[in-house]
């Protein structure tokens, strides 16, 4: 059993220190917050120990559980890595691109692992639809969220559609070619709504669109390619199989058919694969100790983190550049 320690008891604090409790490989030793009431607060509610400081809780544990604002993931990171201890690191994995880099380093020369918590890995849905999913040409993403307060300490790139991008880059593998992009600021000071078109080298094409400032919530990708169509929800926890495939032989009874142009006849089968009810977040802490004791790579790598927080940046980085050529404009 691994000793773990959490470092930030906030609203996902709470609930990765509620699922910790629940998993019989690790022992939870307690949790640090740098806000003394919350922390006196979260520490009575659920009968966990709270830490006057985070190096003495990290001195205690194995692993370290950082779900501390973005900000100081970095800093967090470190104090654990410089002490060999393994890290789950909330995403996006640190702030800026350079610390990114800097942690890279660390965590090889500590020679522990690191996870990221891109916690739509381990969505259900996700999971039922990945063995399907191959060579996409054509992805459409779209996260909505009612607005929140407690994200707009970052834009939404990097508060929700970070989420699509790491999935995107995890069935996508080719190079970036182009980004295009367009963003608006509606009630925060960084954009809360945010259009991204990502043209790989390969040919694949992903249309991107988060915004925080929805009447509803949506998390769904559609997925193009050869001879298929794929529906993920990540909310309502369902995923569709489009199978458009030649007519051979004798035609199904659950498929329907279409005449195309050419003459020829194409049949059209949708499947539904099995999605078994899971809890994402404690899937993935599961998984991490999994690969400790294992010694294999963890699912989600220090690497797939870092990626995914450098596309979000050369989208952000455009976003800059068109509002700097509209205020040129104005001029």
């Amino acid at each position: 059993m691994l000793k773990i320690g959490v470092l930030g008891a906030g609203h996902l604090g709470k609930i990765h220190i509620n699922c910790i409790k629940q998993l019989s490989v690790y022992e939870l030793v307690g949790f640090y917050d740098q806000d003394a009431n919350t922390a006196a607060r979260v520490s009575a509610d659920m009968q966990v120990k709270c830490f006057p400081s985070i190096e003495e809780l990290i001195d205690l544990v194995d692993v370290v559980d950082i779900v501390t604002p973005t900000v100081s993931h970095f800093e967090c990171a470190s104090i654990a890595l410089k002490k060999g201890k393994h890290v789950f690191i909330e995403k996006p994995i640190v702030a800026t691109v350079d610390e990114a880099n800097r942690l890279i380093k660390l965590a090889d020369e500590a020679g522990v692992k690191v996870q990221v918590g891109h916690v739509e890995r381990f969505n259900p849905a996700y999971i039922a639809a990945r063995p399907y999913i191959n060579s996409p040409l054509f992805i459409e993403a779209h996260r909505l969220a009612m607005f929140n307060p407690r994200g707009t300490d970052v834009p939404v790139v990097l508060d929700l559609m970070v989420h699509d991008i790491d999935i995107i880059l995890d069935v996508i593998k080719s190079p970036i070619k182009n980004i295009s992009v367009s963003g608006v600021s509606i009630v925060s000071p960084t954009p809360d709504i945010t259009n991204a078109r990502i043209e790989f080298e390969n040919g694949s094409v992903a249309n991107l669109t988060a915004s925080r400032i929805s009447l509803k919530n949506m998390r769904r990708h559609r997925i193009f390619q050869k001879d298929a169509y794929i529906t993920v929800d990540f909310l309502d926890k369902k995923t569709d199989i489009v199978r458009i495939d030649n007519v051979e032989g004798e035609i199904s009874p659950l498929a329907m058919t279409i005449d195309l142009a050419d003459g020829t006849c194409k049949q059209i089968t949708i499947e539904q694969p099995e999605v078994t009810p899971i809890n994402a977040i404690m899937t993935e802490l599961e998984s991490f100790h999994n690969a400790i004791v294992n010694n294999t790579e963890p699912p989600v790598t220090i690497h797939d983190g870092v990626q995914a927080l450098k596309v979000c940046y050369m989208i952000l980085d455009e976003i800059v550049k068109n509002q700097e050529i509209v205020q040129n404009h104005l001029k």
